[in-house]
């Protein structure tokens, strides 16, 4: 590990790395397909656990009943997943189906109910077929394994068209510990949380409180900094379980090895938030925004996710046109101050505007750089303040149209 980087990245890690993990994926029939659609995360302990969760008003019976088991303790032991169907808007029926599949894991793990946690990701509006899911988790007791991570990872997608998963080595207190991650998300996806859904397991030992402000912090700078099309769903949520099970002392801010910690957490949240933007419904390039130079921190974040956010810069970067006047037009409409007269803004290495005067450029180069790049980078520097911020989002494709205006079909 270097001084740059106080963590590891594990190459074969899953998120039944961290000790006392086990996860399984299985198909039980929600999805036509015989894709997985059902899966579990379990830990030998209650783990202390922490949450985030959509800031959309209209929240799927999942949210209500994972609140209502962190209320309790604090604590979770289990999560079960399906993916193809989102319990949404589904009225009492679907907080009932939410509350079944909460009991079932609970009574075949031999588990208390509120340690286990429910999310669901796909169609709103449709009742579960609860024959199905509950056949379903029947299975999940004997499918359970060390190995299970990827198969868990599967069973929580829908239109994504790759896992994503991520898995960090830091030492804390003089022994290895592990943070892995599992995401999903592809479409409908804003800051504020997203079509998606966010699990992170470690071993090491923190509170639930000094969990859930870790998560609240990280979240802020990496999954609420992404978007896909602007759309804020009804069933998004992050979840962190910790084990304890590396055996170390509680760590807090006052521990020396807290700031190693956090840097790898935060690596881990920003990395699967990278994946979400990277596989946007249709999208064919990741697309990085960072302002500098903005009054504070919040007016830089405003101002990212105005740029990232708009159709017209989007659609500029799918098809290679390197039009400024889409990135600093957003700059203007985001609500935050600004100094007309101050504004640079480069794409890559390319600058394209100094002291907001147009540069002469090479339109070829700039062309180049958006047909072959994989990431396109936007640079933009308010030159009135301290404040920094960056975010992620994707380009604006034909495809993803086709994707959406069939989605139920």
């Amino acid at each position: 590990m270097s001084s740059e980087q106080s963590f590891k990245i594990m190459r074969d890690g899953s998120i039944t790395t961290p000790k006392g993990f086990k996860a399984c994926g299985l198909h039980c029939g929600i999805k036509k397909s015989m894709r997985y659609d059902i899966g579990s995360i379990v830990c030998e302990v209650p783990a202390n656990a922490a949450a985030v969760y959509t800031l959309n008003k209209i929240q799927a019976a999942p949210i209500g009943v994972t609140k209502n088991s962190l209320q309790v303790e604090g604590k979770l032991q289990a999560v079960v997943a399906n993916s193809g169907n989102a319990n949404a808007c589904t009225g009492k029926q679907g907080n009932q189906d939410a509350l079944t599949m909460r009991s079932e894991t609970a009574k075949l793990l031999g588990l208390p109910e509120h340690h286990v946690a429910v999310a669901s990701t796909g169609v709103i509006g449709e009742c579960l077929p609860m024959e199905k899911v509950i056949e379903g988790i029947k299975k999940l007791p004997e499918s359970i394994s060390d190995g299970g991570g990827n198969d868990f990872g599967q069973s929580i997608l829908t239109t994504d068209l790759t896992e994503k998963n991520i898995c960090v080595e830091v030492e804390v207190n003089g022994k290895k510990a592990y943070i892995s991650g599992a995401a999903k998300g592809s479409g409908m996806i804003h800051p504020n949380m997203a079509t998606m859904l966010g699990f992170i397991t470690t071993d090491v030992n923190i509170e639930h409180t000094q969990l859930q402000s870790l998560l609240n912090e990280v979240t802020d700078e990496s999954f609420n900094m992404i978007t896909v099309d602007g759309d804020t769903s009804t069933n998004d949520m992050v979840l962190v379980m910790a084990s304890g099970l590396v055996d170390n002392v509680t760590l807090d801010p006052s521990h020396p090895d807290w700031f190693a910690f956090k840097a790898a957490f935060q690596h881990v949240a920003e990395i699967l938030a990278k994946e979400i933007a990277r596989d946007g419904e249709g999208a064919t390039k990741l697309v990085e925004v960072e302002v500098v130079g903005a009054e504070t921190d919040e007016d830089a974040r405003k101002a990212v996710k105005t740029i990232i956010g708009s159709s017209l810069v989007k659609s500029a970067i799918f098809g290679a046109d390197a039009n400024w006047g889409r990135i600093i037009a957003a700059v203007g409409r985001a609500d935050i101050p600004v100094d007309p007269d101050t504004i640079d803004i480069r794409l890559g290495k390319i600058e394209m505007m100094v002291q907001s005067t147009p540069i002469p450029f090479d339109e070829h180069q700039a062309e180049f750089y958006l047909k072959k790049a994989n990431e396109i980078h936007i640079h933009v520097n308010l030159n009135i303040g301290n404040g920094y911020a960056k975010g992620w989002g994707c380009d604006l494709t034909y495809e993803y149209v086709r994707i959406n205006a069939a989605y139920r079909t």
